[in-house]
């Protein structure tokens, strides 16, 4: 069972990459079929977020490497070249890829270490993965694993204490800028999870006057009447410039819902008052050249490295605790792993007493190629139970007990050689 992913996040890529390979829900859906329709993968599950855009797969049967063909699936799929990524995109196996999506989950490996949102996101990806029928027994079991250690880092230690958020930093940002929020007017784009983090936010600190524009209005009303604010229709949205002073924005959208054109009109009717606008959306909300308006001041995810510095000092102590959790989880999983090998050697030796030993020995090596030593010793653990657990006490003859030996002998047979063509006992 060979596991890999490739991917790039805010580490490895800048916001412009991210958003040129980030995928919708309905674009995920597209993509791990048409995986899946050319025999590249048996399982397959797409994580797009706005630091993250990875491919999980389990091929079919261990090759050495499937990480090359996943990154041309990737590229083909966005039409992009492959020097496009410029070394951004990191590809795991394994052991490590089981390591990685854990650490994702716990918020480990976020802008924001200990964010909120990540771990509702990967159970998102896996549940709409899953309703699909891209995933099977293997990316079933390490995503709800996933889940698992992401809600036991944030219960039993302080990572998640006082969550950070993309949304948090972007409201103590435009809090920073500003000086205060309790005078100000915000206009919040948006009424998703990320909106009503900002909206929740903005709120603590005071903001009473609030606008909040949504394609769909009557999501807008529900977050309206949870924090306050008056809703605009999304129609409106050009006319409704003149009035904030912050503009926060998080909508799920292809192509820009602020463009240049719009914030001219938009600032020419201020008379050029100051504007404070954060963009939260990856792909970006905000068309870039608006930045170079005149008292316009743009910030998108990457401009909040200065808050994110700060809150990896706060809870960088916390690390260590996570990290444990996070080994003891892989070790679990890896137990899972050598105990599914080890039940496909007893299937098969029950499929018959007639067993060749050279092909039965080639296919069941092949598949553990990729083990580490320990996982193989596991395997091993678990096949010597079952010959301990499968003599006779009476030392019987009946021909089902002679049928039991034969598979006995056979799969003794398999254990020695398996230990001297690996060398591992």
């Amino acid at each position: 069972m060979e596991i890999v992913v490739i991917g790039l996040n805010h580490r490895t890529a800048s916001v412009e990459l991210r958003e040129r390979l980030s995928f919708s829900k309905e674009q995920a859906g597209e993509l791990s079929t048409e995986i899946l329709a050319h025999g590249l993968m048996q399982e397959v599950l797409v994580l797009s977020t706005c630091n993250r855009t990875e491919l999980y797969g389990v091929p079919d049967r261990w090759t050495g490497n499937r990480t090359d063909l996943l990154e041309n699936f990737l590229m083909s799929y966005h039409k992009l070249e492959p020097e496009t990524v410029n070394g951004a995109l990191y590809k795991h196996t394994d052991r490590d890829a089981v390591r990685h999506i854990y650490r994702v989950a716990s918020g480990l490996d976020s802008m924001m270490l200990g964010e909120a949102e990540i771990l509702g996101q990967v159970r998102k990806a896996y549940n709409h993965a899953y309703k699909l029928g891209v995933t099977g027994r293997v990316l079933n079991r390490l995503f709800q694993s996933a889940i698992e250690v992401g809600k036991r880092v944030r219960t039993d230690t302080g990572i998640g204490v006082r969550p950070m958020s993309v949304a948090f930093a972007g409201v103590k940002l435009a809090e920073n800028i500003l000086t205060s929020l309790k005078d100000r007017r915000g206009l919040i784009l948006g009424a998703g999870v990320t909106s009503e983090r900002v909206l929740r936010h903005l709120c603590d600190r005071g903001m009473q006057k609030i606008r909040i524009l949504n394609r769909s209005e009557e999501h807008a009303q529900t977050l309206a009447a949870r924090y306050g604010g008056e809703v605009v229709p999304w129609e409106d949205l050009g006319k409704s410039l003149e009035w904030p002073d912050l503009v926060v924005a998080s909508v799920a959208t292809s192509e820009p819902v602020l463009t240049q054109e719009m914030l001219q009109k938009g600032m020419a009717k201020r008379k050029n008052r100051t504007l404070l606008l954060m963009d939260l959306g990856v792909p970006r909300n905000i068309a870039p050249s608006v930045g170079d308006l005149k008292n316009v001041c743009l910030y998108n995810i990457d401009s909040l490295k200065e808050i994110v510095l700060q809150n990896l000092k706060a809870r960088e102590q916390e690390i260590p605790r996570a990290e444990a959790i996070v080994a003891e989880h892989i070790q679990n999983f890896a137990r899972w792993q050598a105990g599914v090998s080890a039940c496909s050697i007893v299937r098969d030796l029950s499929a018959g007493p007639q067993i060749d030993r050279d092909t039965f020995l080639r296919k069941h090596l092949d598949a553990m190629a990729h083990y580490s030593d320990e996982e193989l010793a596991y395997v091993m653990e678990l096949l010597k139970k079952f010959l301990d657990g499968a003599a006779p006490e009476d030392g019987g003859k009946s021909r089902e007990e002679v049928d039991k030996w034969d598979k006995v002998r056979a799969l003794s047979a398999f254990c020695t050689h398996f230990g001297d063509n690996l060398g591992r006992n």
